[in-house]
C-alpha cells in the first residue's frame, strides 16, 4: 500500500473517531492528499513574493504595486473557470467576489469587508504553471501593521493547527533573526522536527545585490551560496538559490511593444546612452534627444529594473537575441527562475506523495494530542508511529534533517554523499548516485552496486559512530530499492 492510502487509511479511521468532537481539519486534510501539492511563498514586506509568485504562474495575476499588496493569505489554484472566493474569519461561508485584472493583476472587491474581516482568498485560474502546484502568497512577516504580521507566522505555524502548506518557498535578502524565527515556526511539529526537505530559501531581488552591474546574478550566486553553508539556514532550508524575480516575471510577460522600446534604445550610441543607466532617475529624466518619453522609459523601469535594461541592451548590441522570443527565453535563463523551478520540480513536485502524507498525517497527530479523551487516540498515534517508522521515505527526511543539522558527525565529503544520495539534490537515480543524466541502466546500477559496497564497508566498521552506522542503513536500503527498480 503506498503512503499516501496509509495516510488515508488513517484520516478515515480519524473521522470516525472524532466525529462529533472535530471533522473540518480531516475534510480538508483528506482533500488535499489528491490535490496538487500545497506551497507558501513567504518573506518580508517587498521581497518580491507576488513578482515571484506571476513569474512561476507565467502570468502576471498578483498585484505587485510599491504598496503592501499582500494583506490577506491569497491560494492561487488551476481550475476549469475563472473564480475568486473570499472567506471571512468569522467563519461564514465563503462568498464569490466580483474582481477585474489591472494591467494583468487581479484586483477583487471584498464588498465592504476589510482586509482584517477577511481569513484568506481563493483565485480560481485556468493555468498550467498552476496543475502541479498550488500556490499561496502570504503578508510580508514584517509589517508596519501589527495584524498583517503575524498572518504569515499565523499561517505556517502549526503550534494552534496543522499547517495548510506542504512545503515553503522563504524569500530574503540577507540572514536576520524575523527570517530564521518563521522558518522554524514552519517546522515546529513533532512528525518532521526538524526537517529542512520541505523549504526552500529564495535570495530575492538578487540584481540588485551588484547595484544592477550585468555581473550582479553571479555576485549573487556566490552570497547564496555562503547562506546556504550557514549551519543557522541548513538546520531550515534544503538551499538557498538566488532569482531576479522582476526580471523572471517580465521575462514571461513580455510585450512586443517592450522589445521593440528596447530595440530603439539599443539601436542609439552606447556613449550617449550609457550616463543614463547609472541610476534610475538618470534614466527616466534623460535628455529629450533620448529614445523614447519619459513615461515610456518610466514604464520600462517599472517592468525590468535597471539590471533588466542593460542586460538587455548588451544582449541586443550584442546580437545574441534578434526577437522578443529569443529575449525572453534568454533573460528567464538568467533570471534564475529556470534553476529554481528545476528545484521545485525535484525537491517539491517529485516528493509530493511524501509531503503530502506528512501532512495528513500531522493533522491527525495534532488531533489526538489535543484530544487524549477520545478512545481511538492513543491507538492512532501508535499508527502514525508505524507508519513513519516504516516508510522508507520518511525515514530519508529524517536523515536528510539530521545530517542537514549537524547531528551527525563525519567527514565532509561523506556527508555530503549522505545528502545526495537521500535525495538533497533531487530524487532521480541518476541524481542520487551523482552520475550523468543520460547514463543507462546498466550503468545506474553498477555505480548503485558500487556506492552500496562503500556503504556496507562503513556501516561494518566497528569505529564508526552509531549515528553514522545509522544513516548509512538508510543509505543502504535507498541503494538497495534503486538496485532492484534497475534490474526489475
Amino acid at each position: 500500500m503506498s503512503l499516501v492510502d496509509q495516510s488515508r487509511d488513517v484520516l478515515l479511521q480519524a473521522q470516525m473517531a472524532f466525529e462529533g468532537v472535530e471533522s473540518g481539519s480531516l475534510d480538508q486534510a483528506l482533500s488535499r492528499l489528491d490535490g496538487p501539492l500545497r506551497v507558501a511563498i513567504a518573506g518580508k514586506v517587498k521581497a518580491g513574493k507576488s513578482t515571484l509568485l506571476n513569474a512561476l504562474v507565467g502570468e502576471r495575476l498578483a498585484p505587485t504595486d510599491t504598496g503592501e499588496c499582500t494583506k490577506i493569505v491569497t491560494w492561487y489554484q488551476d481550475g476549469h473557470t475563472y473564480q475568486v472566493l473570499v472567506h471571512p474569519n468569522d467563519g461564514s461561508s465563503a462568498v464569490q467576489a466580483r474582481f477585474h485584472r489591472d494591467e494583468g493583476a487581479i484586483e477583487v472587491d471584498l464588498n465592504g469587508l476589510d482586509s482584517d474581516d477577511v481569513e484568506r482568498i481563493d483565485v480560481t485560474w485556468p493555468s498550467s504553471g498552476l496543475r502541479k502546484l498550488t500556490l499561496i502568497d502570504t503578508p510580508g512577516v514584517d509589517s508596519l501593521s501589527d495584524g498583517i504580521a503575524t498572518k504569515a507566522f499565523e499561517f505556517l505555524d502549526p503550534e494552534d493547527n496543522d499547517t495548510p502548506a506542504d512545503a515553503v518557498l522563504y524569500l530574503m535578502k540577507h540572514i536576520h533573526s524575523s527570517d530564521l524565527r518563521l522558518l522554524e515556526a514552519f517546522h515546529d511539529d513533532s512528525v518532521s522536527q526538524p526537517n529542512p526537505v520541505n523549504a526552500v530559501a529564495v535570495l530575492s531581488r538578487a540584481d540588485e545585490i551588484g547595484a544592477g552591474r550585468l555581473d550582479s546574478m553571479a555576485s549573487a550566486r556566490r552570497i547564496a551560496k555562503r547562506y546556504g553553508s550557514d549551519g543557522r539556514m541548513k538546520r531550515l532550508v534544503q538551499v538557498v538559490v538566488p532569482v531576479a524575480g522582476l526580471l523572471a516575471e517580465t521575462a514571461e510577460t513580455l510585450t512586443e511593444w517592450e522589445f521593440k522600446a528596447l530595440r530603439q534604445l539599443a539601436d542609439s550610441p552606447p556613449k550617449d546612452l550609457e550616463p543614463y543607466l547609472l541610476s534610475a532617475d538618470r534614466f527616466v529624466e534623460a535628455r529629450p534627444e533620448t529614445p523614447l518619453t519619459s513615461l515610456e522609459r518610466e514604464q520600462l523601469l517599472s517592468r525590468f529594473g535597471l539590471f533588466g535594461i542593460r542586460l538587455s541592451l548588451a544582449l541586443l548590441r550584442r546580437n545574441v537575441v534578434d526577437s522578443s522570443v529569443e529575449l525572453a527565453d534568454e533573460l528567464v535563463s538568467r533570471s534564475g527562475l529556470i534553476e529554481l523551478q528545476t528545484l521545485l520540480t525535484t525537491l517539491f513536485v517529485d516528493r509530493a506523495d511524501v509531503l503530502k502524507a506528512r501532512s495528513a498525517l500531522l493533522a491527525v497527530e495534532r488531533l489526538c494530542n489535543e484530544h487524549p479523551e477520545v478512545p481511538a487516540s492513543a491507538e492512532l498515534l501508535l499508527t502514525i508511529e508505524r507508519i513513519m517508522a516504516g516508510a522508507h521515505p520518511f525515514n530519508e527526511l529524517s536523515t536528510l534533517a539530521a545530517v542537514r543539522s549537524g547531528w551527525i558527525k563525519a567527514k565532509d565529503s561523506d556527508l555530503a554523499d549522505l545528502e545526495r544520495v537521500l535525495g538533497a539534490s533531487g530524487t532521480a537515480r541518476w541524481q542520487r548516485l551523482g552520475v550523468d543524466e543520460a547514463t543507462p541502466p546498466e550503468g545506474i546500477t553498477a555505480a548503485a552496486i558500487e556506492q552500496l559496497g562503500r556503504w556496507q564497508r562503513l556501516a561494518e566498521n566497528p569505529f564508526t559512530t552509531h549515528d553514522l552506522v545509522t544513516s548509512s542503513r538508510v543509505v543502504i536500503r535507498t541503494l538497495e530499492e534503486m538496485i532492484t527498480q534497475t534490474t526489475a
